[in-house]
């Protein structure tokens, strides 16, 4: 029954979007939300990084997860701000900053990789940010993420030098117990377990029995029998699923992002009440994805149900936005 639990309701997370396209919410409420929840997240881990003095604060949850859904949060904000106007925009964002804020104060390094996704569709999608004001925003967000790099405070600097120093030493063979070792070694571990059977479908018993055999033989580090997963969404799937699961996982993905790029492609002239949600679902998508390289971002039922709601919310807002657009 455990196994059902997580499919069960990410399956029964459509009545989201049943709900919005029989209630058609106003999406300010949304965006409301999405702010104020950015924004309160920002300011909690902000008091647990400089104010108790914590390393890696994740709120009440883990670290990492915190962090990627802060950033990820911010820039669904980032998206949000095509639906203000005026002095307005100032809101959603205060949202990007405040998720960005979130990002570097919990340490997570794994979320940037999302970043560069996201200043790629805005650099395809720039313009939808017709305003001035905008456009400075959307630049602002990018200026102070590569200036906490020069403050020591946000130890930024420090994790980059971190992660260069564990990938060298993982090579080097020096040291292989590090953060972004422990994730070479995984990665390593997943590809020669996927290569004994790259079409079928194991259990966790059978994973953990074989991981042994490969620290037994010397082709794997003993530590790597201490992580609960592969951390990389890809690795996970194909470890356990094998190819098919592979191909499951990657359609789950592709398929919402087509959905909102193609409202984006045949709504490039609509309102902000058409682009804002379907820019904010692709931010979304590729958010989680990114976070998927060095993590397994689903993981944690707690960042799984964020995602699927949030996508049905997004999706249920861009159906109801296309219906007011093309009705008489």
């Amino acid at each position: 029954m455990r196994a059902l639990e997580k499919p069960s309701r990410i399956f029964f997370s459509v009545t989201v979007l049943l709900a919005v396209l029989a209630l058609r919410p106003s999406r300010k409420a949304l965006w409301a939300g999405l702010i104020a929840g950015t924004v309160g997240g920002a300011v909690f881990i902000c008091y647990q990084r400089w104010g108790l003095g914590i390393d890696r604060p994740g709120g009440l949850i883990n670290s990492i997860t915190f962090g990627d859904i802060a950033l990820c949060m911010g820039m669904m904000c980032l998206a949000a701000v095509l639906d203000f106007k005026g002095k307005q925009v100032l809101w959603p964002a205060l949202g990007a900053l405040a998720g960005l804020l979130g990002s570097v104060a919990s340490g997570t390094r794994g979320g940037w990789v999302a970043i560069l996704f996201a200043a790629v569709l805005f650099i395809k999608y720039g313009h939808f940010l017709r305003s001035r004001v905008s456009k400075v925003l959307a630049l602002l967000v990018v200026v102070l993420l590569v200036s906490t790099y020069f403050i020591d405070g946000t130890g930024t600097r420090g994790r980059v030098r971190q992660g260069v120093y564990d990938v060298t030493a993982y090579f080097d063979g020096t040291v292989r117990l590090t953060n972004v070792g422990v994730r070479l070694e995984l990665w390593k571990g997943g590809l020669a377990l996927a290569a004994r059977h790259p079409w079928r479908i194991s259990t966790h018993k059978e994973i953990r029995a074989e991981l042994e055999q490969e620290v037994a033989a010397g082709r794997l580090q003993p530590f790597v029998l201490e992580a609960e997963h592969f951390h990389n969404d890809m690795m996970h799937v194909l470890v356990y699923g094998g190819i098919p699961g592979l191909l499951v996982y990657l359609f789950t993905m592709l398929a919402p992002f087509l959905f909102f790029l193609r409202i984006l492609k045949t709504h490039e002239s609509a309102s902000p009440a058409v682009i804002a949600p379907a820019l904010a679902g692709m931010l979304l998508v590729t958010g989680y994805f990114s976070f998927g390289l060095t993590e397994v971002i689903f993981w944690s039922i707690l960042s799984t149900m964020f995602y699927v709601q949030m996508l049905f919310l997004l999706m249920g807002f861009c159906l109801n936005a296309q219906d007011e657009r093309i009705a008489p």
